[in-house]
């Protein structure tokens, strides 16, 4: 696999193709790969600092960052997708670590919230999340919420 490039950008910052490629990934998996019918434009996305990753024109992996006071009371991590040609090669792990720096390097060190679906939920807890309520389901996926201590 090449060598991933990665971006950190606000919405304003986002090329026309740039914003096309991030709801085209979402929903081809989110969607159509979970078979999930759920509103994944949901009005936040021009408050988030959103992390790409593409190889070549290509964007493989993504996920958007928010500040304390918009998902949560804390800062918050979500949307965060791979491409399924990408999985399994440690690439989720690279785009956690780009979003946890990003998040705090734009807003500063605090508490992260993240609503986990549940079968991530080992994945999390190897860069510092804690389980801190009961699972639930959210278009019909299992989840559980996860803070990861400041």
């Amino acid at each position: 696999m090449s060598e991933i490039t990665w971006k950190l950008l606000p919405y304003d910052a986002l090329t026309v193709a740039e914003l096309y490629a991030v709801l085209a990934l979402r929903s081809e998996v989110f969607v159509l790969e979970q078979a999930c019918l759920f509103q994944d434009i949901d009005g936040v996305d021009h408050l988030a600092l959103h992390v790409l990753g593409t190889v070549g024109d290509q964007l493989v992996a993504y996920a958007r960052c928010f500040p304390a006071g918009v998902k949560y009371a804390e800062a918050s991590l979500g949307r965060v997708v791979l491409r399924q040609s990408v999985r399994s090669r440690g690439v989720g792990h690279v785009l956690l670590r780009q979003a946890l720096a990003g998040l705090l390097q734009r807003w500063g060190e605090q508490a992260i919230r993240i609503a986990a679906q549940a079968g991530l939920q080992d994945f999390y807890e190897q860069h510092g999340f804690i389980v801190c309520g009961a699972p639930y389901v959210e278009d019909g996926i299992a989840h559980i919420d996860m803070l990861r201590p400041a």
